[in-house]
């Protein structure tokens, strides 16, 4: 039988995909005792928040339609890196995660 190590701070990396709340939550208690996986992972959640965001501004001012498919990614991407943690895997949206974390650095 292989059993798989659980990465530190999984709990918390767990947290920050529980709705945006769950990302401040997580943030505020990786900010004590700070693990790479946690803060890999609520950088990630912060970029999907944005883009939830930006998909309800462009439904609501821009275009309703395009303002669906972004959300619709956005909700697809969350999805997908919410398994990702759960399979103990760092976040891996292709090209996003790379740039989350080059631009999240002040959730370091």
């Amino acid at each position: 039988m292989n059993k798989t190590t659980v990465p530190e701070g999984k709990n918390k990396a767990v947290i920050a995909y529980i709705t945006f709340v769950g990302m401040f939550i997580a943030y505020t208690m990786n900010r004590e005792e700070k693990h790479a996986f946690a803060t890999a992972h609520i950088k990630n959640m912060c970029g999907l928040v944005f883009g939830l965001l930006i998909a309800q501004t462009t439904q609501a001012y821009i275009y309703p339609e395009l303002g669906d498919i972004l959300w619709w990614a956005a909700f697809s991407l969350w999805v997908y890196s919410l398994v990702a943690v759960l399979q103990n895997k760092e976040p891996n949206i292709p090209f996003l995660s790379e740039k989350f974390q080059e631009w999240f650095t002040f959730l370091n």
